[in-house]
């Protein structure tokens, strides 16, 4: 089709629509990522200063979760011409010019410690749970935590909801206004009451109602809705102070939706898609996510623990820690690293009550 041209008294404001961009006449205000780790924005440019983007499309874009450069310099040609109907010859000049904005390159590993330095931990409410983890869950990756039934895996994430909205002082992620979680709950399993037991251990640092107000619950009734609810996160995170991500649990709809060996190919494709926004989202927002993952047990394995995580080699990827719950004796629990490009492969017990994960006396 030919470019249209619309008439305006402004000159300045004349409408051209070309390749599918859409430009009109009037512009909003831009949103940046708020980034948690140094309660900032991430980046001081806008997407309207691109070019080719005018403000229907920049409209667009925000709705469909690119409301960033940080989003639209990571997103690929087939992505952005698919979100917001644009040529692939326009999808890629956005795309580098958002790279160009932001610098992308090759940085040197200094800088690189220097920004993991600022790398923001969450407490587990243990003190040596947090040891193992090296402080507290990072923002920034992908924690992973398998396990059988009634090993702690819910229990934990409960209370990293309320963890999460601690002033940073006392190992959570708050400085100055709110900051939210979303809870995707796949299994049904998320108890509102049990966030209200737990807050009681901090009721002078945390006001209760306000901290189930900043808990955005979505459940998820099929794989397809749980990966729309991820990408509503990713959306969302653009705009609120987004500082934690939880999906319990992550494997449960991908299991009972595809059965047998005719459909393992297209599970694990569509989880490793899934599972790429939510590594994204955590690295482009600096914020921590949490998966819960089920377990199976080999049959033939005669020698050491048969009990292995759900999902094969792509969660295992992912994944930048993997920690393995088990049961211990009463109410403890017995948590180790499985995985970690940093901790060592160690483990500790901790216990679960009903204030919530504490230490073993």
């Amino acid at each position: 089709m030919p470019p249209r041209k619309k008439k305006s008294n402004n000159a300045k404001n004349e409408i051209v629509e070309e390749e599918g961009v859409l430009e009109g006449t009037m512009s909003e205000n831009s949103t940046s990522v708020p980034n948690v780790a140094t309660n900032n924005e991430a980046s001081t440019g806008s997407i309207d200063d691109l070019p080719g983007i005018g403000p229907a499309t920049a409209k667009k874009l925000r709705e469909s979760g690119f409301g960033t450069l940080e989003s639209l310099a990571t997103v690929s040609i087939g992505q952005l011409v698919a979100v917001g109907n644009l040529g692939e010859a326009t999808s890629s000049k956005i795309i580098q010019a958002a790279r160009d904005s932001l610098n992308f390159g090759f940085v040197s590993a200094d800088e690189i410690l220097e920004r993991r330095r600022n790398m923001l931990k969450i407490t587990t409410g243990s003190a040596s749970l947090d040891d193992l983890f090296g402080g507290g869950i990072e923002t920034g990756a992908v924690t992973e935590l398998y396990g059988e039934f009634r090993t702690g895996k819910t229990q934990l994430a409960h209370q990293l909801c309320v963890a999460a909205q601690l002033p940073r002082e006392l190992g959570g992620l708050r400085v100055d206004g709110p900051i939210k979680v979303i809870y995707i709950d796949t299994e049904g399993t998320f108890r509102p009451e049990r966030i209200l037991n737990m807050t009681k251990r901090w009721e002078g640092d945390l006001d209760v109602k306000q901290v189930l107000k900043n808990i955005m619950h979505g459940r998820a009734y099929n794989s397809d809705h749980q990966m729309v609810l991820a990408e509503k996160a990713a959306q969302d995170s653009q705009t609120e102070p987004i500082g934690l991500v939880i999906v319990d649990s992550l494997i449960a709809h991908f299991r009972a939706e595809y059965i047998g060996r005719g459909t393992l190919a297209t599970r694990q494709q569509k989880l490793n898609q899934h599972i790429h926004t939510l590594l994204k989202m955590a690295e482009v927002g600096n914020m921590a996510v949490i998966l819960t993952n089920q377990v199976h047990s080999k049959p033939d394995m005669f020698f050491g623990d048969p009990t292995l995580p759900v999902g094969g080699h792509i969660v295992a990827h992912a994944s930048q820690t993997r920690v393995y719950l088990r049961k211990s004796k009463g109410e403890r629990r017995i948590a180790r690293i499985a995985d970690s490009p940093l901790l060592p492969e160690n483990e500790t017990v901790f216990a679960i009550t009903g204030d919530g994960i504490i230490d073993v006396n």
